[in-house]
């Protein structure tokens, strides 16, 4: 393939600017599919339903509609998820679409497309996120082969792509069932406890409570030595995650009070529904990192080891209570009480039955993580190949009549 073949975007395909239109109840659950970012990364590279749908009114005076056969993809939150629509479909201002305006297969530029991830990525702009503009979009360049050889490439790529897909499905899969036997586990221990010791409210055991502060911060983590605010990500499925934070404006005064020191039982109060809820206890950390007014700070009696509760939290009635209990204004975001976190049921059990069971439970979680790593490292090796045949597919460097190429 020669140089004649590459050629920016724009010579193919119309950029379509998404939005969203205005709550007004006219404008939504209507006919017209409406992706974002999120529905998007869950399509496997075919989208056909939305969690959320627009009118036909919605669609015209707050979106745009494209034709099925377009490409869609996320240009921020993140930049890179791509996916060809099977049907007329409208979506949201963190999206664009590719709406072919000569003959192409579609399927050959969503393969080229969806190798190029970090390239994309590489070339979003913006101080509060990360966005690719529609020209820089447009002056992406491609390798454009006639439409014959498009076919050919494509039909290849189905078939090897398609392979290499399937068997990610297989490890994805196996990560899946780790984690349900890491669950069914965890929440077995628990039961064996709430069996001989009975249930205590979580109140019993607390001796104060502390709520942070969220002045608005810079966009970016807090270097060593920086004050940093922690986000509710920092505190997720039982582990502290220190830098999940974002920078205090050095003119901003930090509230020394809200400081996370090592020990610290940390639990938060929003999130999304899945998340919200989650408690862990920190490790050692480094000093300038505060508490954020969605994450409290739990002190506990000397009856209840804080790791302890943090391993409870992750069991499946408390998560369930969390899930009934949260209450926010969207799907994104829940909230929790700290009334109905004191009301949380917690083995009453004395402190050696305690860490005996953390010991046992963390004894089975080291393993699966061991056995998980393994698995995400397939993963790796497979999304590397699977770019690697792409980019060869696309540029030539694999002949297509005897499947002989680049060594992948």
């Amino acid at each position: 393939m020669t140089s004649d073949h590459v050629v920016p975007l724009r010579r193919l395909f119309r950029v379509v600017n998404g939005g969203t239109p205005t709550p007004a109840q006219a404008n939504w659950n209507g006919s017209v599919p409406w992706a974002t970012p999120v529905d998007l990364g869950a399509s496997a590279g075919a989208i056909s339903q939305t969690q959320r749908t627009l009118t036909q009114l919605g669609a015209r005076t707050g979106s745009r509609v494209v034709p099925a056969g377009s490409l869609i993809l996320s240009t921020r939150a993140p930049i890179g998820y791509i996916a060809i629509a099977q049907r007329e479909m409208a979506f949201n201002q963190g999206c664009r679409a590719l709406v072919a305006t000569s003959p192409v297969d579609i399927r050959y530029f969503y393969y080229q497309l969806s190798a190029a991830t970090k390239e994309l990525q590489s070339l979003g702009q913006g101080s509060t996120f990360q966005e690719l503009s529609s020209e820089v979009l447009a002056s992406h360049l491609v390798h454009a082969p006639d439409l014959e050889d498009q076919r050919r490439i494509a039909d290849f790529l189905e078939s090897e792509v398609g392979r290499i897909d399937r068997l990610a499905k297989v490890q994805q899969e196996m990560l899946l069932r780790l984690n349900e036997r890491d669950l069914a586990i965890l929440d077995s221990k628990i039961e064996e406890l709430f069996g001989a010791f009975g249930a205590a409210p979580f109140r019993r055991y607390i001796a104060s409570v502390e709520q942070g502060s969220s002045p608005q911060c810079d966009n970016m983590p807090a270097e060593v030595g920086e004050w940093g605010v922690l986000k509710v990500s920092s505190v997720k499925r039982g582990a502290f995650h220190p830098s999940e934070n974002k920078k205090l404006p050095n003119e901003m005064a930090p509230a020394i009070r809200y400081e996370v020191r090592e020990g610290d039982l940390l639990v938060t109060r929003a999130n999304t529904p899945a998340l919200v809820g989650a408690a862990a206890v920190v490790g050692r950390v480094r000093r300038k990192l505060m508490l954020c007014d969605k994450i409290f700070r739990i002190r506990t009696t000397s009856g209840l080891d804080k790791s302890f509760l943090a391993m409870v939290a992750r069991g499946t009635r408390i998560r369930d209570l969390c899930a009934a209990a949260s209450h926010g204004t969207s799907q994104s975001m829940a909230n929790l009480k700290i009334e109905e976190i004191k009301e949380w049921p917690i083995p009453a059990a004395p402190l050696a039955a305690q860490r005996l069971m953390l010991s046992e439970v963390s004894a089975h979680h080291g393993a699966t993580a061991d056995l998980g790593a393994a698995v995400r490292r397939q993963l790796g090796l497979l999304r590397e190949r699977r770019h690697a045949l792409i980019r060869a597919a696309v540029s030539g460097q694999i002949d297509l009549t005897t499947g002989r190429g680049v060594d992948l």
